[in-house]
């Protein structure tokens, strides 16, 4: 089983307490290490932790724990739960920043600028969970350690992840008008080339041809021949 019953660490010490499962059942159970176990039984570990039953939270029966005692090489199974409770959500609002990485904030912010200028300021605090007037120091470089900022990737620094990163880029994308200008020559379609080329063809139809006096006299001397000198 890989899902690990509520509250492991006072099922431990409930399990310690009132059973005679080994070590091994126990952590088994509690998804714990053995030698976890073995100081919650020595009273090392989870002190002032209050057991917690696990008949009656309905992950556990009698009759398994009763198979476990028997057997110590059996594995009690957790009692699938009979009403699924709904995934909890993540909520909305700033991403939380542990302390020791809060001081990375800035250099992250100043990376996100620089290299997705699309990122609006509300997609940049849920990636990095800052203020709107940080940002707008930053972009102002009016921030008081603006001299000693360093752009560097949030994803490197562990403040989001790529997936989120990518997300809040994609999203941006979305919004961003198309450059016309920017996107470079392309292919006409088909249509357009060939009814050009039909045009051109036909207006040099039209056109008169220039005469080309020498060309004339020479032909003429061609079919008449060498005209015959005067006495």
């Amino acid at each position: 089983m890989t899902n690990a019953p509520l509250m492991p660490k006072a099922t431990a010490v409930w399990l310690v307490e009132n059973t005679a499962l080994s070590f091994d059942q126990i952590a088994d159970f509690c998804k714990l290490h053995p030698l976890e176990v073995k100081a919650v039984a020595d009273g090392d570990a989870a002190q002032g932790i209050k057991g917690l039953d696990p008949l009656q939270t309905g992950q556990l029966t009698r009759e398994e724990i009763a198979k476990g005692e028997a057997d110590p090489n059996y594995r009690l199974q957790l009692l699938t739960a009979k009403v699924r409770l709904p995934e909890a959500g993540r909520k909305k609002g700033p991403r939380y920043t542990p302390v020791s990485r809060r001081q990375d904030r800035p250099n992250a912010i100043l990376w996100l600028v620089r290299n997705h200028p699309e990122l609006k300021d509300a997609a940049i605090m849920r990636l990095v969970g800052t203020t709107k007037s940080t940002i707008q120091a930053i972009r102002e470089r009016t921030h008081w350690n603006t001299a000693n900022l360093q752009p560097m990737d949030p994803v490197t620094l562990g403040l989001c992840s790529q997936l989120d990163l990518d997300m809040e880029v994609a999203r941006a994308s979305k919004d961003k008008p198309v450059e016309t200008e920017a996107q470079g020559a392309t292919l006409l379609p088909a249509s357009e080339t060939t009814a050009r080329r039909e045009t051109e063809e036909a207006a040099q139809a039209e056109k008169p041809q220039e005469l080309n006096v020498d060309a004339v006299f020479a032909k003429l001397k061609q079919i008449g021949g060498k005209p015959e000198e005067k006495e």
